[in-house]
């Protein structure tokens, strides 16, 4: 294998990059002296002002002792007349001290016109303000409402021509069919007039109704108040509710506007409004209520009492109750004599029609606890009635027994002391 004697070139340009990389570290060592701020000789932009402006055009620059005078903008005059306003770059390169010395010119005065007045918006008629015109009562406006002092020329003076203030008219309001109006005589209304529309008696056998308002006002130029009303047939069908009556606004015919109040008859829940009132369209307005009838669960219902309750008698027997003559005591009543006795053995009146206590299905809510409850109580109360009665009487017996036994001892004696002793 052979080696090559050719001798190896340089990397070419490497002297270029390396002067190419010296030149960038020189721009960026100098940048931050280029973003230094400089020293001038020269004043700033001049100031700007609202009411002034300099004279003439502006120049590139200003240096030390140049002046800028100023004048005032159009709608604008100097506080002081002949006052010179001038602004001096001074030697420390800043502008002289200036204030606004200029104010608003002021537009004309403005009178009333005749039957009106007119109201300055910001109270001054100064430039940039507004004038509102209005009328008195009875009048209207004829020209521009609002008018703006606004610049005419080198002044200021009002945009508008002030308005007029005219006597508000109107002409006749319109004839209806089957009816007419007050004062129809006359060709023209004042403001705030008033006529009166009234309708035509019906040839028919049903009258004429008014539908709308009856009363129209002069309110504006040839305006009215509303639109003429008219005069029409309006009658409603008897109102008829299933299960339902009439409580207020009987009548034979219902015209318009007639008014009728509703009520449901017992066991049953009225659904809707109860008053209706007859429309322009012949139709009740809202629609006529209904009567629907009061719904119970059959699983709620209880048991239909007899209306005539149990009358106990007056007269009870008295069971037997056997009495030894050894007791001293009379019998007393065991704890199982003193219990209520059910109610299905209590004897009842029985009447047709009516289920009897055996024959009712024992209730299964509280109300059918109530009721077994109360004839429980019932029946309580005739057996100690009853018990207190055999009491009485057993009592009465031994008493009649002790006194019949205590004469026939006291005979006995008598005989025995009556008879001699042998």
């Amino acid at each position: 294998m052979r080696a090559s004697c050719a001798p190896r070139k340089a990397p070419p340009r490497r002297s270029e990059r390396l002067v190419f990389s010296g030149r960038f570290v020189g721009v960026l060592l100098l940048a931050p002296l280029l973003l230094l701020p400089t020293s001038s000789d020269a004043c700033d932009d001049p100031p700007v002002f609202v009411t002034m402006k300099p004279q003439g055009a502006l120049a590139p620059s200003y240096g030390p002792g140049d002046r800028i005078l100023y004048e005032c903008r159009l709608g604008f005059q100097p506080v002081t007349p002949g006052q010179v306003l001038p602004l001096v770059c001074q030697d420390d390169n800043t502008w002289s001290s200036l204030q606004e010395a200029c104010k608003r010119k002021l537009c004309s005065n403005l009178a009333d016109p005749i039957n009106g007045q007119v109201i300055f918006v910001n109270g001054s008629a100064e430039f940039g303000s507004q004038a509102h015109y209005v009328c008195n009562k009875g009048y209207y406006l004829i020209g521009a409402s609002i008018s703006h002092c606004d610049i005419s020329g080198s002044g200021v003076d009002w945009s508008d021509s002030p308005p007029t203030c005219e006597k508000i008219l109107c002409k006749p309001p319109e004839e209806i069919p089957n009816g007419k109006y007050t004062n129809s005589h006359k060709d023209v209304f004042e403001y705030n007039e008033v006529v009166t529309y009234s309708c035509d008696p019906s040839n028919g056998p049903d009258e004429y109704s008014l539908i709308g308002e009856s009363k129209l006002i002069c309110v504006g130029n040839d305006e009215w108040s509303s639109q003429p009303p008219q005069c029409k047939v309006v009658r409603c069908e008897y109102p008829v509710v299933e299960n339902g009556m009439i409580l207020s606004g009987f009548g034979q015919k219902y015209y318009y506007k007639a008014t009728v109040v509703f009520k449901c008859k017992d066991g049953f829940n009225l659904h809707g409004d109860n008053t209706v009132v007859c429309g322009e369209n012949s139709s009740w307005e809202p629609e006529l209520p209904k009567c629907i009838k009061v719904s119970i669960p059959s699983s709620t219902h209880p048991p239909v009492p007899s209306t005539h309750p149990p009358v106990p008698s007056t007269h009870h027997p008295i069971p037997s109750v056997s009495v030894s003559t050894r007791s001293t005591h009379p019998p007393m009543p065991s704890a199982s004599d003193s219990k209520p006795i059910s109610p299905t053995v209590t004897p009842r009146l029985t009447h047709p029609g009516h289920p009897s206590p055996t024959d009712a299905t024992p209730p299964n809510d509280a109300e059918g606890l109530g009721a077994g409850f109360i004839v429980l109580i019932i029946a309580a109360v005739l057996v100690g009635i009853g018990l207190l009665l055999c009491l009485y009487c057993c009592l009465c017996r031994r008493k009649k027994k002790g006194k019949a036994e205590c004469s026939a001892s006291y005979s006995t004696y008598q005989d025995k002391a009556a008879t001699p002793t042998e």
